[in-house]
């Protein structure tokens, strides 16, 4: 069966035996028409089933009414309330949202962003991945004036007109670290990610810088590098029962592994704290839900996407697009069961 054919201005302007340009304007409410040819003009079109084409009217303004996201995976619990605060602010200013992801992918992240370019995009946000090196493929936007935002994951920082958003990372692992520390953990294993990801590195820092201040000499086999997902539990785990001495405490880089470990050292039958105390970060639902209740870093998705969406409205308001600035948002640490080491009836 064939396709019917899109109704046009000129098929309402035929019918109604009107100019195409007095059809348009009394479909935009324009002052110079009567209302009563604007009342008919519309009465045709929704008759005869016109649809307006908001895409090709942006092209002739050569604006896209578009924000474009890239993140680095969709499935990201943390990302996802990013994206919550995102959109509340986008949508509430009349701009339309599109994502993509890089997958950690350096590559992907360049396709995205020459995509988003070429889509005529008029603000970016955007969380880097690990592998990006510098900002030069965002050299087409900074040439344009158009305006971009970095947050959580901002890479090595340099000068860009842009503005970015992240929490102190390295504090929030300090946080972590000292609270276990505070509960007498001696050996205490760090559980992170690639450290050339500027959030797992600094998370990372700050437990050494912990130890330091602390006086316990930080152990290397006690560092272990993995992916942050289900799957991490099981494969801690495996290291954990191989090690001569094992750890009395773990500190995760996110609520997903920590979550994971815990599960599996109760499996093994080890007890959560009495045998290993834990402290997640992201204070994601799972933290509240796991069985006990896990102890954590608040990292403040949704209100990290509200601000970098609103720095990025307040960027496309200004005239020249090019001031910026660096927001560090307030973490906390939220206690709870999981770490209570010798403290087990204060929550």
């Amino acid at each position: 069966m064939p396709e019917k054919r899109e109704v046009t201005i000129y098929d309402i302007a035929k019918k109604l035996n009107l100019s195409a340009s007095t059809v348009s304007r009394g479909l935009r409410n324009h002052p110079a028409i009567k209302q009563g040819t604007i009342d008919r003009i519309k009465d045709a079109a929704r008759t005869m089933g016109y649809q307006q084409n908001p895409f090709a009217s942006n092209l002739r303004k050569n604006r896209s009414n578009t924000i474009g996201v890239v993140l680095p995976r969709f499935e990201s619990i943390f990302m996802s309330g990013v994206v919550s605060g995102i959109e509340q602010v986008i949508r509430s200013k009349g701009y339309n949202l599109v994502l993509s992801q890089s997958t950690d992918s350096a590559k992907i992240e360049k396709e995205n962003i020459k995509t988003f370019f070429n889509s005529r995009i008029e603000g970016l946000l955007i969380s880097l991945t690990p592998e990006t090196k510098g900002l030069s493929h965002l050299d087409v936007f900074f040439r344009k004036s158009i305006p971009v935002v970095i947050f959580d994951r901002i890479g090595e920082r340099t000068e860009c007109p842009c503005t970015t958003v992240v929490i102190n990372n390295r504090q929030a692992g300090y946080d972590a670290t000292a609270h276990l520390l505070d509960q007498g953990c001696k050996r205490i294993l760090f559980l992170g990610e690639n450290q050339t990801c500027s959030v797992f590195g600094e998370r990372a820092n700050g437990y050494k810088e912990a130890l330091r201040r602390y006086g316990v000499e930080y152990d290397p086999n006690l560092m272990i590098l993995d992916n942050l997902n289900e799957g991490s539990g099981s494969r801690t785990l495996e290291k954990i029962i191989k090690m001569d001495e094992r750890p009395d405490g773990i500190f995760a880089a996110n609520d997903i592994s920590a979550v994971s470990v815990m599960t599996e050292l109760k499996r093994y039958g080890l007890r959560i704290p009495h045998d290993i105390a834990i402290v997640g970060f992201n204070n994601g639902h799972v933290s509240r839900i796991v069985e006990p209740a896990l102890t954590t870093i608040n990292y403040p998705a949704v209100e990290m996407g509200r601000i970098a969406a609103s720095s990025l409205m307040t960027m496309l308001d200004q005239d020249n697009q090019v001031a910026t600035q660096s927001v560090m948002l307030k973490h906390e640490l939220v206690v709870r069961e999981s770490s209570l080491k010798h403290h087990l009836k204060e929550i």
